[in-house]
């Protein structure tokens, strides 16, 4: 099946973005646009010169009759079709796409030799070249996500070649995260209550829960009902930046602390006292846990129930003050059209949290939004909407070298974290 693109399409294309929305094919149903530009977020009609090809289908890119690669086809997400070749390559079959991720697994030899760190990400999908397909190392279990329906009819061809590069890395099983397929041209975000069923597809049975280790520090994973494939594999850096903050920190409060990863980098960094809030009880028997197998004692510090603007205001009015706050909120900008509304909610937290953050303390700030761009989220954070003029940034990070991206995909560069002090 060959697939018409139109001109800003094809230039995309060209630039290497692995993604061709349903109203950058001609016939489409929609004005064309830059990838995302127009309809980023949003669904837009079926059609579009493959109105029958299926989901998982081959097709054939083309623009003024010339050849621009070929991708598999979604017939379902705004997101029609994830480019995997440009070049005229014999054929897209499994085998091609199995080299993709033989080549992802490679290149991640040698990273986390030792076992200090056992959890990482294998293959970040576009990153990686391999569109839609996201895999990550917990230990000797592997779990896959697929964002999108398009790569699900080829995982039975897919399994074997998996299993053996996996199983030579060390991975024994392997399991599958389902998930509603995506419009939202996110790349990443924590997500709501999609994505939770865990299926087995290989070796022996799935545990519900595991312990690994990310630098040395021993991490609980919740695979059978954890966000994403069980836990926030990018903040793994971030996690041990804030663990060096920590140091003769008093007191420490980390907002949306799901597991608590960030609580027990604190703790375990020398902070006083650390208080996780969350909404959600079970998030804060998991960080419990998480504290125990490190050996420490989790009644020496607080796990507050509650939601964070409504723990902030209280806080506030209490006379509380901290001298290292994190804030990583789930994703308030899951499509464009929600940004103006999720800068909002920016600013209201972090006025919230800049007023019970003591003079002298540190602010760690985070985004998982790609709609939200740095700049979008640095004016979230200025002295206008901290309401003090005290602090500066004295770091931005990013994702780590386990997610890669590719420089045409800017999607792919979703995660902010700011270090404020």
């Amino acid at each position: 099946m060959r697939v018409h693109l139109t001109a800003t399409a094809a230039a995309a294309v060209r630039r290497g973005h692995p993604w061709v929305y349903r109203d950058g094919i001609t016939g489409g149903g929609g004005s064309a646009g830059p990838p995302g530009e127009r309809r980023r977020g949003e669904r837009s009609p079926r059609g579009g010169g493959a109105a029958a090809a299926a989901s998982g289908d081959v097709v054939e890119l083309s623009a003024e009759g010339a050849f621009l690669g070929r991708g598999l086809w979604d017939a379902d997400s705004a997101i029609a079709v994830r480019v995997f070749q440009r070049a005229q390559a014999p054929a897209l079959d499994e085998r091609a796409i199995a080299e993709r991720l033989e080549r992802a697994f490679a290149l991640r030899d040698g990273w986390f030799a030792g076992r200090d760190t056992t959890a990482y990400r294998l293959c970040n999908g576009e990153g990686d070249r391999v569109p839609s397909l996201v895999i990550d190392r917990y230990d000797r279990v592997a779990v896959l996500r697929l964002d999108g329906g398009m790569l699900a009819p080829w995982l039975d061809r897919l399994l074997p070649h998996l299993a053996r590069a996996l199983g030579a890395c060390g991975v024994r099983s392997i399991g599958l995260r389902a998930r509603a397929p995506s419009a939202s041209g996110d790349a990443e975000g924590k997500e709501g209550k999609e994505g939770k069923k865990l299926a087995h597809l290989h070796g022996p049975p799935l545990p519900d829960r595991l312990f690994v280790r990310e630098t040395g520090v021993a991490m609980e994973v919740d695979l059978a009902r954890g966000q994403k494939t069980g836990a926030f594999l990018d903040q793994r850096d971030n996690r041990a930046r804030v663990r060096a903050l920590a140091a003769g920190r008093g007191r420490v409060l980390n907002l949306f602390s799901y597991a608590g990863g960030f609580s027990v980098a604190a703790a375990l960094g020398g902070a006083g006292r650390v208080t996780s809030v969350d909404s959600a009880p079970a998030a804060h028997a998991s960080a419990q846990r998480t504290f125990r197998e490190n050996g420490v004692d989790p009644a020496a510090h607080d796990f507050v129930t509650a939601d964070a603007f409504d723990f902030l205001e209280k806080a506030r009015g209490r006379g509380d003050r901290y001298d290292l706050v994190i804030c990583d909120p789930p994703s308030f900008a899951p499509s464009e059209r929600a940004k103006p509304r999720a800068l909002g909610a920016y600013r209201r937290l972090h006025t919230a949290v800049a007023r019970v953050l003591d003079r002298g303390g540190v602010l760690c700030a985070a985004s998982c939004s790609s709609h939200i761009t740095m700049e979008d989220f640095l004016a979230t954070l200025d002295d206008a909407t901290l309401e003090r003029d005290d602090l500066r940034v004295r770091a931005i990070h990013g994702q780590p070298e386990d997610h890669p991206t590719l420089p045409a995909w800017w999607e792919g560069r979703y995660l902010k974290f700011v270090v404020l002090e």
